[in-house]
């Protein structure tokens, strides 16, 4: 008995031990270097540090008191400078005359340090602000929802330890939100969240700690199944699942510490190369807060009290019916979006309403009590608009009476976008009776944007310029041939538009971002894939070829680049017309448009085809099928499980779709129709103009 008993704790142990995330030795300074900024360093202190190397530092600043936080860039700049210079004088190769600083900068360096190697050590000079402080706030703030988080993942048979996730991504703050759009304590991205979580313009589970953690849970755990390695799965929540099979396929290897020294993708810059390290920190000091922050109490879990609601109805009727104040409501429901509290829009139908565990009135009793006049069977009716030539968000909103902001949110796009000709944009709750044609002055000529080139300033990160400009860091780094997002020096010129282009509406960067760890500037696969969950690789390689994905034809190629099929055809040497096999690889011929525009444009076709998916499908789980004799894949896709074979083709990237054997095990995910909203369809204004 004792010896089965025995048995049965060394297997639980060993089932635990093989679901941790694994610690190298050799990415000790690093994880050191993210120790210091969660723990030692605030956000009115830094450090001075070299951007691959993160065990120099070179100074640790110090704005504390009055206007530190304000103080800690212009601090940062000056010191910025300085090393920069002596790092470019120890270039030079001289050793001796060294001041006591140039001396201790030297001795940073292991005493073989080349002269090459400290040149191009000053223009890696970094600044990392300090967390410590807003560290301490999260850690106080995640016992509100820890316990949720830990059975989530348990759950879903990812590592308990990826409990520490939220401090690397907002802080465990469900009110954060990113200038690419990521949003609530997980920061999902509207393109991956829709995949797991309701997001529309009612409702955006994003902002719901508890809904966004099964969420979360859910996309680690594909990450992992696409992936095969935690630590690879971690890094891509940020830098996304395509990019991190790039990364291990070009770098022959799963090992991350070999990936994090070694790779130079085009977009895997000081964020993601970071991320994995920064987190493996946090949850060190997650386990053992006393020891590096002093003594910090969890908050502990909120009762509620959940009501699923009969009908459509108005929050202020659910107000009175409760007696609890919007302020009170809006608390316990973060999910509930602006246009909700406004009136424009209801809550929904069949929406788990959290209430205060001390309400005064019976819930049944409270519902029962709301007129029929204040329930609706069906929710406000969105508008859209379709783009015209010279228009922009903020001409659009000033004609119908909207912001900005409120257009953006509605469309999931950053308010400083640029849109395409022809893009069908939602109007959220707008009422278009007022608009008559009759009543419309001449609009002037399209508007060319401020400036086609941007001026670097001292301070200046790619990700402040991309939000100060509205050009996204994948442009600017394609558009300028940058290698690297943290290259950038005072003094730089970069172009806001493509080489020898006009500057015309185009489509617009609606792609997935990925978003940096609370301070890291921000480096992303943005703009080549629809979403950081897919692991699809759209680029086209170094021989002018691309693979060929699913729901792709020759019709598709031709149209993305201009040419009559017989051209790519004749680049493949086929002397007849034929049909595209997923997964082969396809010549393409660019005489008429660049790799990039071919790029937005197929980009944009998967963004449009996942989109429209996710609008009416949620992803709950997956089943692992082992193919029997007889079966075939894609009646398995099309009848049993009912899925795309997009979609079936990211949860097996690795799959040779024609070539599958009896006893070949496929992961299919699952999925529930998202429940159509009764009389929401988009009502257009098209005509109303």
């Amino acid at each position: 008995m004792l010896l089965a008993l025995g048995a049965c704790i060394f297997f639980a142990q060993a089932a635990h031990a093989a679901r941790d995330v694994p610690r190298p030795a050799a990415l000790e300074p690093e994880i050191g270097f993210w120790r210091r900024v969660f723990a030692e360093c605030s956000t009115e202190q830094g450090l001075i540090h070299d951007n691959r190397h993160l065990g120099i530092v070179y100074e640790k600043l110090d704005a504390s008191g009055d206007g530190g936080a304000t103080r800690i860039g212009r601090i940062a700049d000056t010191a910025r400078t300085k090393y920069e210079s002596i790092l470019r004088l120890l270039g030079t190769g001289q050793r001796s005359g060294l001041s006591p600083e140039e001396q201790r900068v030297l001795a940073l360096w292991p005493a073989d340090v080349t002269n090459a190697e400290l040149r191009a050590a000053a223009e890696r000079v970094r600044f990392q602000q300090g967390l410590s402080d807003r560290f301490r706030a999260g850690l106080r703030r995640s016992g509100l929802w820890r316990e949720h988080i830990l059975e989530s993942l348990d759950e879903a048979g990812v590592p308990d330890d990826l409990v520490a996730l939220p401090h690397v991504e907002s802080s465990f703050n469900p009110d954060a939100r990113s200038f690419v759009g990521a949003s609530g304590l997980w920061q999902f991205t509207r393109d991956t969240g829709r995949r797991f979580m309701r997001i529309d313009q009612a409702v955006d589970e994003r902002n719901d700690p508890f809904a966004s953690s099964e969420a979360a849970a859910r996309l680690l755990k594909y990450n992992h199944s696409v992936l095969g390695s935690w630590p690879l799965a971690i890094t891509a929540y940020n830098h996304g699942t395509a990019g991190m099979r790039r990364a291990a396929e070009k770098m022959g290897t799963k090992r991350i510490e070999t990936i994090i020294r070694r790779y130079d993708g085009r977009a895997f810059g000081f964020a993601s190369r970071n991320f994995y390290v920064s987190f493996l920190a946090a949850l060190e000091i997650d386990q053992n807060p006393d020891k590096f922050l002093g003594p910090v109490e969890r908050q502990a879990p909120e009762p509620v009290t959940l009501v699923e609601m009969p009908d459509y109805l108005r929050a202020d009727a659910l107000q009175r019916a409760f007696g609890v104040s919007r302020e009170t409501l809006q608390a316990y429901n973060p999910a509930l979006l602006p246009p909700v509290w406004s009136g424009a829009k209801y809550v929904p139908r069949g929406f788990t309403l959290r209430l205060p565990p001390d309400i005064a009135v019976e819930p049944a009793v409270a519902l029962a009590a709301i007129a029929p006049a204040q329930r609706f069977a069906a929710q406000v009716a969105d508008k859209t608009y379709r783009v015209r030539k010279g228009d922009t968000l903020s001409r659009i909103a000033q004609r119908y009476g909207l912001s900005v902001s409120a257009i953006a949110r509605a469309n999931g796009i950053r308010p400083g976008a640029r849109i395409r000709i022809g893009q069908t944009l939602k109007l959220p709750g707008i009422d278009p009776a007022p608009v008559v044609v009759a009543e419309r002055k001449p609009e002037p000529a399209p508007a060319a944007p401020a400036a086609e080139t941007y001026i670097v300033r001292a301070g200046d990160t790619l990700s402040a310029i991309s939000q100060r400009t509205g050009v996204s860091q994948t442009e600017l780094l394609a558009w300028n041939g940058l290698a690297d997002a943290n290259r950038i020096r005072g003094g730089q010129t970069l172009s806001l538009l493509p080489s020898g282009k006009a500057p015309v509406a185009v489509a617009p960067t609606k792609t997935a971002e990925a978003v940096a760890a609370p301070g890291i500037a921000d480096a992303s696969e943005a703009g080549e894939t629809p979403s950081l969950a897919d692991p699809n690789d759209y680029l086209v390689a170094d021989d002018d070829t691309v693979e060929v994905q699913a729901a792709e034809t020759m019709t598709h190629f031709a149209g993305w680049l201009e040419l009559p099929a017989g051209d790519i055809q004749a680049a493949n040497e086929w002397k007849k017309p034929r049909q595209l096999r997923l997964g082969q690889r396809l010549r393409l011929v660019f005489t008429k448009v660049s790799r990039e525009t071919f790029l937005s444009r197929r980009v944009a076709f998967h963004h449009d085809l996942q989109e429209d998916y996710f609008e009416r499908w949620r992803i709950t789980t997956t089943t692992s099928h082992r193919l029997r004799r007889g079966e075939s894949v894609w009646v398995l896709a099309a009848q049993k499980y009912k899925v795309p074979v997009w979609l079936l083709r990211q949860y097996n990237p690795q799959l040779k779709f024609d070539q599958v054997r009896p006893g070949t095990r496929i992961v299919f995910p699952r999925v529930v129709r998202v429940a159509a909203e009764p009389g929401a369809e988009s009502e257009s204004v098209a005509n109303l103009r």
